[in-house]
């Protein structure tokens, strides 16, 4: 197993930033503007880009929730090994606002199918859109693409992308790993 480093903590900054902006851009005050970070791994993006958006760009409320999708997922009980749920915490409603889903990879696309059906237990968003840090463009099987995209890795086989936070694994780094 070999592994290459993707992107370094700075770099991944530099994207986080970029991606602020372009929230920033599209999205002005935030005032009809949710932001859903998918659990387990999209949580942290979420939590980097609001602190982002808050302290350098002065933007005042932000609504900020975390989605897990384990029960909406079409492997769910599928395999040896049962998923373990995480919580959910959406403490506001989502009813005729412009949902941002964000999340760490976008791979084959399923996450993202699961979280499309989840959220609608929160109420009917006027629109979605998909925030991604990285983008395994190659790897899609349902025809779902990201709105604001971090960096697109043509990631092919059984290469993967681990994408590390300083938060839970002790530092900011994202690796391509070849098995």
């Amino acid at each position: 197993m070999s592994q290459k480093v993707l992107l370094s903590s700075k770099e991944i900054n530099i994207i986080l930033h970029r991606l602020a902006c372009q929230l920033l851009e599209n999205h002005l005050d935030f005032s009809n503007t949710v932001l859903i970070g998918l659990q387990p791994r999209g949580i942290f993006v979420a939590d980097r880009l609001t602190k982002i958006l808050k302290e350098e760009y002065g933007v005042k409320k932000i609504q900020v929730g975390f989605l897990d999708i384990t029960f909406y997922r079409d492997d769910f009980r599928r395999g040896d090994k049962t998923l373990e749920a995480t919580q959910t915490k959406i403490d506001f409603l989502v009813e005729d606002k412009r949902v941002v889903l964000i999340d760490d990879v976008l791979y084959t696309g399923r996450s993202i199918r699961a979280a499309l059906t989840a959220i609608q237990s929160f109420g009917r968003p006027s629109e979605i859109e998909l925030l991604t840090l990285i983008d395994r463009r190659f790897s899609r099987h349902l025809p779902i693409q990201p709105n604001y995209r971090g960096r697109q890795v043509d990631a092919i086989n059984d290469e993967k992308v681990k994408v590390m936070w300083k938060e839970n694994d002790g530092e900011d780094v994202i690796y391509l790993i070849n098995n």
